[in-house]
């Protein structure tokens, strides 16, 4: 059995927890829109045609915030066609996902399932092939109060109050080929910044996204940044992170060990903004949105891409397994070390797409693995974030080199008084022992609650004849004793403990 370790203690602290970690993400694209967040024939429909079992687990994921409305998609969006009698709304050709696009639902309509899922919305703006006009545009569609042409096309299509958003999407991925209106870095700083300078002019206190790199494999990545912000620097808040994980050839060892790579990513960027911000002689600190992430089945799709021209077409539809959620709790580990400049994060996609809610047109929604660390990390994870550096074995990995077998990070409630452990075991075929010693706080603790995923065959999923073959259940056997916390963590796992003062 192996055995890992590390202290906690409450003054060490990264920075308070950011409810937008917990971000998600609908595009137009598959069935993430139609048959998943929207289906007006389904038996669960309510007025305005959205299913409300996606809502309500949409709700039990704990999501803060959605990135609408693409993704690859919003580089060819005209957002007109979303507004207005739908029976007047025109069909496009979307070219990133080769579908056919109804504008059925738009802004208006996309808005309102916002606020019945409770989640604030963080929009991404055209600057494929529109500009600075059209985004003004829209700025003032969505956030203008009144007299102004489209302010008031706003209140007459039925939303009285403006919209308030706050967030914004500078354009997505442009770095990419793929990308309609793919521009080098100089081309897309410029326009970034025309943009972000005009609709400040409207709104200064906005929080405005650059594009970063689409994946650190780019040839182009930190480079890319480097350009983008020193020609945007002074106008944007944050700069964009995305990254996608798979088992590459059947290597189950390296995957488990994504979260290293996220980190280096992290900590790249990081230092890629800040070596800008020292030449530019700014106090200023540039924030990270790493608005898409999730475990991605990419060279799977990549192999079997079809390019039908077709209404809401099943794409990239994957079913997650244990180690598949595994994962993603670790991914969720780094992004919270990682609090003090990843302060937005946004798991792509919300239902059906690469997503924890899957659904059947006209039948049930359900849970894929990946839900339950989402959903657990988001209810749990409150406070501060605390430091973690877990002494434990480590392991050899064919991409990232010697890794640890065991991952962790802790937060905090002053409030409280609630500590929470998040903590994953990467080794495939040997339990851990955790210790944890508690002396740090002062207090008392013990086990409120307990959770981990686990299953004696990693490969299992969720379906939906058998929606809860992979569910979270108790941590058997955790315990404070004289003051350090114990656990038994199974392999392949993630596990949340839960730790409040004794009364």
């Amino acid at each position: 059995m192996l055995s890992a370790s590390f202290r906690l203690d409450p003054a060490f602290t990264i920075a308070p927890v950011s409810r937008r970690t917990f971000g998600s993400f609908v595009e137009h694209m598959g069935r993430c829109v139609y048959t998943g967040i929207y289906e007006p024939t389904h038996p669960t429909a309510d007025s305005d045609g959205f299913r409300q079992d996606v809502l309500a687990l949409t709700r039990e994921l704990g999501v803060s915030t959605v990135r609408y409305p693409g993704g690859n998609f919003v580089s060819g969006y005209r957002w007109e066609d979303g507004i207005g009698p739908v029976a007047d709304r025109p069909v496009r050709r979307d070219l990133a996902w080769h579908s056919l696009e109804t504008n059925e639902v738009g802004i208006d309509e996309f808005m309102r399932w916002a606020g019945k899922a409770g989640v604030e919305v963080m929009y991404a703006l055209n600057l494929g092939t529109r500009g600075v006009a059209e985004a003004l545009d829209v700025q003032e569609y969505l956030n203008h109060p009144d007299r102004t042409r489209l302010a008031e096309l706003r209140r007459s299509n039925g939303a009285d109050k403006p919209y308030g958003i706050s967030m914004f999407c500078l354009g997505n991925e442009l770095d990419g080929p793929w990308q309609t209106g793919h521009k080098t870095a100089y081309e897309y700083g410029r326009l970034a910044a025309e943009t972000a300078r005009a609709m400040r002019a409207a709104e200064p206190d906005l929080e405005l996204v650059a594009c970063g790199s689409s994946s650190s494999s780019m040839p182009t990545f930190a480079a890319w940044e480097a350009e983008v912000l020193e020609l945007t620097y002074d106008q944007v808040d944050y700069i964009s992170a995305h990254a996608y994980y798979e088992p590459l050839d059947g290597d189950i060892g390296s995957f488990l060990a994504s979260a290293v790579d996220m980190d280096h990513f992290i900590n790249s960027v990081t230092a890629t903004a800040d070596s800008v911000g020292a030449k530019l002689k700014s106090k200023k600190r540039l924030k990270i949105s790493f608005d898409e992430w999730n475990v991605w089945y990419l060279t799977r799709f990549q192999a079997t891409r079809e390019t039908e021209w077709q209404v809401a077409p099943p794409v990239i539809e994957d079913s997650y397994n244990v180690t598949d959620a595994v994962v993603v709790g670790s991914l969720l580990i780094s992004l919270l070390r990682h609090s003090d400049r990843v302060t937005a994060a946004c798991q792509a996609q919300l239902v059906n797409v690469i997503a924890p809610i899957r659904t059947e047109p006209g039948g049930a929604a359900w849970r894929q693995t990946i839900f339950h660390p989402f959903a657990l990390t988001s209810r749990l994870a409150k406070g501060d974030v605390l430091r973690v550096e877990p002494a434990a074995p480590s392991y050899e990995t064919a991409r990232y080199g010697d890794v640890p077998l065991i991952d962790a990070v802790a937060t905090h409630d002053p409030e409280s008084g609630d500590v929470t452990v998040f903590v994953v075991n990467r080794s495939q075929d040997a339990p851990a022992t955790l210790t944890v010693p508690l002396a740090g706080f002062g207090a008392d603790l013990q086990v409120a609650e307990t959770w981990t995923v686990h299953d004696d065959d990693p490969n299992a999923t969720n379906t939906a004849t058998d929606p809860d073959r992979v569910v979270p259940h108790d941590l058997a056997g955790a315990t404070v004793t004289d003051g350090e916390l114990r656990a038994t963590l199974a392999p392949v796992s993630w596990s949340a403990i839960r730790l409040t003062r004794t009364a």
